[in-house]
Parts: structure tokens; sequence; C-alpha cells
């Protein structure tokens, strides 16, 4: 009887033990998160939700264009037009519904009613309207100054007249992150002739003409996103690459120019 008593102390202290060395492990995985969180470089990614129909956007398109070449090293500048303005008139040549879609998610994060134009989303944390200079000045340099999570590294980037191809390589932890891949068009200049902007000549910057997404289950890895064919030979083109969470927290970012064949 004794001897079984001793038996079943030894298994359940094991047991303990064993319990005690996971959660010890949980324990330096949390930390080791913590770490990575403090120790990649800033980002601020601004992501303007805008169109060619709406006319308090141009001043908001503007204003992104000026903050990306202040701010060169930090500010990673996206412009997605929305389709829900060409009903008035103008059928915007940048607008797709699957970016008036992806407001409309931030919106139910953020629990703001409905979409609007200009919206400037920092990070995926909090958004404002666009034009607000004041505002736009106050998020960057707070987020500038903000630790991120991850850092992506872009190699082997390669081009053709169809196809942009790439390797990437993610440090900290990639659990339910996911990697977003988009093709941002330099500038383009376009006559309006009907809506709210009739008549006017707009310059449009930073516009996101293609987007890929993938869940991220390696740390390394390749990708290939395809070229529109409203990309002209002569456009600058921009290779722009996200980190994100499953709340669209944005966690690292990468670009880079790429050049075209002839």
């Amino acid at each position: 009887m004794l001897k079984n008593i001793f038996i079943a102390f030894i298994v359940f202290g094991s047991v303990l033990m064993v319990a005690f060395t996971n959660d010890f492990g949980k324990a330096d995985n949390a930390t080791a998160d913590v770490i990575d969180a403090s120790i990649y470089q800033p980002i601020v990614v601004l992501e303007l939700f805008t169109s060619q129909g709406c006319s308090s956007c141009p001043s908001a398109d503007l204003l992104l264009q000026e903050v990306k070449k202040e701010f060169m090293e930090e500010v990673f500048a996206l412009s997605y037009h929305v389709d829900y303005w060409n009903y008035i008139g103008w059928n915007d040549p940048f607008s797709k519904a699957e970016y008036a879609e992806k407001q409309r998610e931030y919106n139910i994060k953020f629990r703001n009613r409905s979409n609007y134009t200009p919206q400037l989303v920092v990070n995926g944390k909090e958004h404002f309207v666009g034009s607000r200079s004041s505002k736009m000045y106050d998020v960057i340099t707070r987020y500038k100054n903000k630790k991120s999570m991850n850092l992506i590294g872009l190699t082997e980037i390669t081009v053709d007249k169809k196809n942009v191809a790439f390797s990437y390589e993610v440090k900290g932890s990639i659990s339910s992150k996911i990697i977003r891949t988009l093709l941002v068009l330099d500038e383009r200049t376009t006559h309006v002739n009907r809506g709210e902007n009739r008549n006017r000549t707009l310059q449009n910057s930073n516009v996101v003409v293609a987007e890929k997404s993938f869940l991220l289950e390696e740390s390394q890895g390749s990708m290939e996103i395809s070229i529109p064919q409203l990309v002209a030979n002569s456009d600058k083109l921009n290779l722009i690459v996200l980190v994100e969470n499953t709340n669209y927290d944005i966690t690292a970012a990468a670009k880079q120019a790429l050049v075209r064949p002839l």
C-alpha cells in the first residue's frame, strides 16, 4: 500500500514538473515576442481611401505625396481608389470594388458607421480625415518613434513586362500573420470630364494598382504578382510588401522602386 502511494506521488510530481516546464517555455516565448516588438525599426504606413470623383480628395492626395517626400525613409504611402463615387458620372480608372470592401473592413474594426473619403488609416490602427495636415504630422511623429513587431527584407527582385517576383524573409513572430504585396504607381495625371471634379486635371500619386495577400506559414519564401494592363511601360512602379496580423495591424513594411524592361 505504501509502495503504491509512493509511486503515485512520484508520478504526480513528474506531471507537475512537465507542466511547469511547458509553462516556463511559454513564458520564454512570450518574452521573446516582447523583445522582438522592441527591436525592429519603426514604420509609418499611410493608407488613403480616395477617389477622382470626390471634390474633397485632391487636397488629401497632395498632402499624402508631400509627407512621403518629406519622410522618405519612414513613410509608406498608399492610395486606394474606391468605386462608390463612380455613380455620379466619372468612372475612376484606378477604382476597385475590393478597395471599398477593404475600407469597410477597417471601419468595422474602428466601429465607424460607414466608409468616407478621404479617409486615412495609419498602420491599420487608427483613422482620420486625410486632408487634415496637423493630424497627419502628429501621427507621423508618434508612429515613427514606435518600434515594430516584425522586420521584412526583400531580395532577388526580378521584373518582366507582365510580372514582379521576389524573395522575402520575415523576422519576429509570424504566428497569425499575413503578408500583403502591392504594386504602387508612382504618379499619373488625369483630366476629369465629369463628376464633382469635372474639368479639373488631377495628379494622383502612390496609387495601388495590384494587391495580393496570403497567410504566412514560413519566415522565408518567394512570391509573384502580375502587373495590370493599366500600367504603361513609361510608368514608374514601386513594390511595397507589408506584414499584418489578423486584426489588420501592420507590423512590418518594405519597399523597392522597380526597374522595368524597355
